[in-house]
């Protein structure tokens, strides 16, 4: 399996910026992966994104030259609305990546040495610097801090804020827009906003406006990557692309498109509304996208036993390509997955399948019907390996995960803690942990909560951990302020 660079690993990183620019870049050049049918862009010069409610829906609607993304409780599905006109999907995206404007690599050496300063100053953290050295646990007053041994930036989410920065320091002078939130977290984002980087964000309705980029801008793709019908309307409107896509996403990416090589609808373990399910599902042929156990066993009941399709398709509305037959759909799958999902349950679905084809069309066919490809990243792999071990501490009172309330490897983290017995903590800012003594944080449903008095009395120990987009500073912001409390519980 291909491995992250080495000093991904939190073992052995001391500060950010002490790895290897070079090392950063290497993987810019993952094999290129499948991409959706041409689509005229919207009469404004937009993309539109058109809203439908209701759970998993993959209704078009008559948008008459209009592209779009259908919607559902607000959140993008992934499910596209094209022109008639069918391209082949690997070779669109190499015709649009091979546009001298299309940029996967960092721009220049004088901006990334001063980029590389910036990140340092900004996210870097003396107190994870000295948890490292101190067998990751210190003690602060009658607080001790027992830190993950891998949390926090990964490879790919470094990598893609680098070069958002750089994007900024090298277009000095240029309009720069990015089509979504480079990272799930607010602090990241915020600063970019500062920076005059302006966010395509989906308004209310569901709709992003692409008319705001003129010709000769300069456009981000983010992290999580981009559809393939955001990628054809800003290759048609001439701008400048500065592609941060994760390479690990790009190897999900390769993955579809050997489905469709082999006529196998994909089956992508994800959420439907986030952003790189979205893209990956534009790369597929025929797709499936199912969140978790459940809904995966509910599909192999229905491969085994038949049942009812209009039940089928209510359930999964919004979650499957147009055109999705699961009578006919269904013969022959690969697995694939949104990489920040819970890694053992994307193993456990693999495997679920692997069954279910076996037992439905036998061992001599296995190979033909089901096929799945390793796409877990290493880095969220990393972090949830990590909390496991942390929470076997038994004189753990609390775990605190910090990062983004958005971000589903942080939201994982915070779900390990509880399927093992551990109250945790979720806080997507140190200030969510207030003077009074009361703590807002997001529970593993979603919903956020005020917890007065979260502090145990007298000697507290608490694990320490961060989502794949969260800086090290973050948590030392969040610890210090907790620390405060405790001092202010003695005076």
């Amino acid at each position: 399996r291909q491995q992250p660079p080495s000093s991904d690993s939190s073992h052995k990183r001391m500060l950010l910026f002490e790895r290897s620019w070079a090392q950063l870049s290497v993987l810019c050049f993952t094999s290129w992966v499948a991409a959706s049918a041409g689509a005229s862009p919207a009469p404004n010069g937009g993309l539109a994104f058109a809203a439908t409610g209701g759970m998993h829906s993959a209704r078009p609607m008559n948008l008459g030259l209009r592209q779009g993304v259908s919607r559902a409780g607000g959140s993008s599905v992934g499910k596209v609305l094209m022109n008639s006109q069918s391209v082949d999907k690997r070779a669109e995206r190499r015709r649009i990546v091979s546009n001298p404007n299309f940029n996967r690599n960092f721009l220049g050496k004088d901006t990334k040495e001063e980029v590389e300063g910036m990140m340092v100053e900004e996210f870097t953290s003396d107190l994870v610097k000295e948890l490292i050295d101190q067998s990751y646990t210190i003690e602060r007053d009658d607080v001790t801090i027992k830190l993950a041994q891998s949390y926090g930036f990964c490879w790919g989410v470094e990598r893609a804020v680098a070069m958002a920065y750089e994007a900024r320091s090298f277009y000095k002078e240029d309009t720069i827009h990015i089509t979504n939130e480079i990272i799930h977290n607010p602090g990241v984002n915020k600063r970019l906003k500062d920076m005059n980087i302006n966010f395509i964000n989906p308004d209310k309705s569901g709709v992003k406006d692409f008319s705001v980029v003129g010709e000769g801008d300069v456009v981000v793709l983010p992290a999580f990557g981009a559809s393939l019908e955001e990628m054809q309307l800003l290759d048609e409107k001439g701008v400048r692309i500065v592609d941060t896509t994760c390479p690990w996403v790009s190897k999900v990416w390769n993955a579809v498109d050997m489905h469709k090589k082999k006529d196998m609808t994909s089956i992508i373990h994800g959420k439907y509304g986030h952003e790189e399910s979205i893209a990956t599902a534009s790369f597929a042929e025929t797709y499936l996208i199912v969140k978790d156990m459940e809904e995966a066993e509910y599909v192999a009941k229905y491969i085994l036993e038949g049942g009812s399709k209009e039940e089928f398709m209510k359930k999964f509305k919004n979650a499957h390509s147009e055109g999705f037959d699961p009578e006919k759909d269904l013969k022959k799958v690969g697995i694939a997955n949104q990489t920040t999902m819970f890694k053992d349950e994307t193993a456990a679905i693999a495997k679920l399948f692997e069954r279910t084809m076996l037992k439905k069309f036998g061992p001599e066919t296995l190979n033909d019907n089901f096929l799945a490809l390793d796409t877990i990243c290493d880095a969220t792999q990393e972090r949830q390996d990590a909390i496991i071990e942390l929470i076997e501490d038994k004189s753990i009172d609390f775990v605190l995960v910090v990062g983004g309330w958005d971000s589903s490897n942080t939201g994982h983290l915070l779900e390990i803690c509880h399927l093992n017995g551990v109250e945790g903590y979720h806080v997507d800012m140190a200030d969510r942990i207030n003077a009074d003594g009361s703590i807002e944080h997001r529970k593993i449903d979603g919903t956020i909560e005020v917890t007065k008095d979260f502090l145990p009395k007298g000697k507290v120990n608490i694990g320490l951990t961060s989502g794949a987009s969260t800086p090290d500073a973050y948590m030392q912001d969040a610890i210090e302020r907790i620390v405060m409390l405790k001092k202010l519980e003695k005076a």
